[in-house]
């Protein structure tokens, strides 16, 4: 995967429900799916896989998802890997309660594990 635009057409064609949950917050803050936001796009990933987890959506609903951005980090571009860190991985957990938290932390690939500890210094609370 070279570009952030791939990543997020990737993703949008195996995880279609969430992607359009994406869509809608995206389109909410940028009003508009531009491809020149798609970087931003993994921002609005992370806050409507957030908003599941405050409504207790069991972790295996999106584990696919996880284990295959968590996949590609070994094999992409420089984009890619910050477009997952930064836009995904740090935004992941805001704003969601420590219980409701954990039941997604548990099982989150090792790989996302370490990109958010290494910006956030800890797991989330």
């Amino acid at each position: 995967m070279k570009t952030a635009v791939e990543l997020r057409d990737a993703v949008k064609s195996r995880f279609p429900v969430i992607a359009a949950q994406a869509d809608v917050m995206h389109i909410k803050q940028w009003d508009s799916l531009d491809p020149q936001f798609a970087y931003s796009w993994f921002e609005s990933l992370a806050k409507a896989l957030n908003a599941e987890m405050l409504v207790s959506v069991d972790y295996k609903t999106h584990a696919p998802l996880f284990n295959f951005i968590s996949t590609l980090l070994s094999a992409c571009s420089k984009e890619v890997f910050t477009c997952i860190d930064v836009a995904f991985v740090e935004n992941l957990f805001w704003q969601v309660s420590g219980a409701k938290a954990m039941f997604y932390w548990q099982d989150l690939p090792d790989p996302l594990k370490e990109l958010y500890i290494g910006f956030h210094g800890r797991p989330p609370p």
